[in-house]
């Protein structure tokens, strides 16, 4: 004892020097594999759009493939530069998903001549790669969200009221229409609510956890601790179904549900959530009409076809799933454009199903998984409850707009009129979504970098 206490400092010499090397393998050189993979793919699914429409290579296949590739790798540059042991795989499979929306979309104005969704979709690409780029640079770490919590859930509040002042689109006011420009404010607070949901449960988690008082099975926490939280959230519901933004208020209600059942860790508040959400559902559907029409049109989606009005749009949708078989009618051979207006937008799925076929489905909702799974991992690696949070909440954005839209378009559900991420056509909804990719690099960044021991170095690219 006395030995070796007095000789502390040689002997922990000794024994670091001992110690193998910790390697924790930064993955830059995989990630940017899968990216050159991403953008060759998305390249050759734009270049058999045009053979298959008209048997030649697109003019512009050169220049979109130049321009998706720049964006990629100037991303990648932000990644290697300042979030060296970020997850490989999160920036590729965006790329991808980017890449082969727009090639849809693409797809999709060939049958609108007037149109020029996909040119202006790459320009929200941009816009929402330099986002995640300035996000990859600037944000030193994902804790610095934690101090603007209650400023982001004022502006949160602020974004989701503005529409109301702006006419109503397609029956639901979520749009600010300024001149030719648009934006759907609701997609930039759900990255903000996420925020401030994160900071609040992390701050009071014990006490939601242990206080409170305990019915049956389940146990409430005090009003004290849980009133703060439950307004802010109640506010936010609230004014989306005044704006009849269905999607989004199903969203917001998803989100705050699961971040409160990991901050508690109590699964009683699945349960709740499941209650309130088919109360929710079944009133606000008997009592609004533009909700109550999509119910109707979801309980029987041939209608319309029997009343000898044509098939309706989600009609038209499952015409094209079941038409697309196992192994699709191959890229611009389906007829989905049949769907209508929305078929860039809420229903570019169908796109998908009729010219991917199942296979193709199946290999999109895989790289959706993928990406929500890689979200949770980074978020479960983490010690810090805020980060935990953050990632997890961000990650079941994710997962629960690909859950709602599939889900309406299938039939699952009533339809609710959201972006699919990545693929739809939509600006504000792409740029938020490169936006929640780019905290999710960053949080797995100091995941993965939490790993190595204090003063050790990283071993290999």
């Amino acid at each position: 004892m006395t030995g070796s206490t007095g000789s502390s400092g040689p002997v922990a010499t000794a024994a670091t020097s001992a110690v193998p090397a910790v390697r924790v393998p930064r993955r830059r050189g995989t990630e940017l594999v899968l990216i050159v993979l991403a953008v060759l793919l998305s390249v050759y699914g734009y270049c058999d759009v045009g053979l298959a429409r008209n048997g030649t290579v697109p003019p512009g296949a050169a220049g979109y493939g130049a321009g998706l590739g720049v964006l990629a790798l100037l991303a990648h540059c932000a990644v290697r530069f300042r979030a060296p042991y970020a997850d490989p795989l999160l920036l590729p499979i965006a790329v991808l998903l980017n890449g082969l929306g727009l090639v849809l979309i693409y797809r999709l104005d060939l049958e609108t001549p007037d149109s020029d969704a996909a040119p202006t979709q790459l320009v929200w690409s941009t816009l929402g790669v330099g986002l995640f780029i300035v996000f990859v640079l600037f944000l030193r770490h994902h804790r610095v969200l934690q101090r603007y919590a209650y400023l982001s859930v004022v502006a949160a509040l602020v974004l989701m009221i503005l529409p109301i002042f702006f006419p109503a689109v397609n029956g639901a006011r979520i749009w600010i229409q300024i001149g030719g420009f648009s934006i759907q404010p609701g997609e930039f607070a759900k990255i903000l609510l996420a925020i401030f949901f994160a900071s609040y449960l992390a701050a009071n988690r014990n006490a939601l956890r242990y206080t409170g008082k305990k019915v049956w099975r389940f146990q409430f926490p005090t009003m004290r601790v849980f009133a703060p939280i439950l307004v802010i959230w109640l506010l936010s519901v609230g004014v989306l179904v005044l704006e009849t933004d269905l999607g989004t208020s199903l969203l917001f209600f998803g989100l705050f549900i699961v971040m409160l059942y990991v901050a508690t860790g109590r699964g009683s508040w699945i349960a709740i959530g499941l209650v309130l959400a088919a109360a929710g559902a079944v009133f606000v559907g008997s009592f609004e009409p533009h909700v109550h029409s999509r119910v109707q049109d979801w309980l029987n989606p041939f209608a319309s076809i029997e009343a000898g009005l044509g098939a309706s749009q989600l009609a038209q949708s499952l015409f094209a799933f079941a038409w697309g078989g196992m192994l699709g009618t191959g890229l611009g051979m389906g007829h989905s454009i049949l769907i209508g207006f929305a078929a860039k937008s809420d229903f570019i799925l169908a796109t998908a199903g009729e010219e991917l076929g199942l296979a193709g489905l199946t290999a999109i909702f895989l790289l959706y998984a993928l990406l929500v799974e890689r979200g949770y991992r980074a978020g479960l690696a983490l010690r810090d409850p805020f980060g935990r949070l953050l990632a997890v909440g961000l990650a079941s954005i994710v997962a629960l707009q690909v859950f709602v839209i599939a889900g309406g378009v299938m039939g699952l559900i009533p339809l609710t009129g959201m972006a699919m991420p990545f693929l739809a056509q939509g600006g504000s909804s792409l740029v938020t979504n490169w936006v929640i990719v780019a905290i999710l690099v960053r949080i797995s960044d100091s995941a993965r970098g939490a790993m190595l021991p204090e003063g050790v170095q990283e071993a290999g690219p």
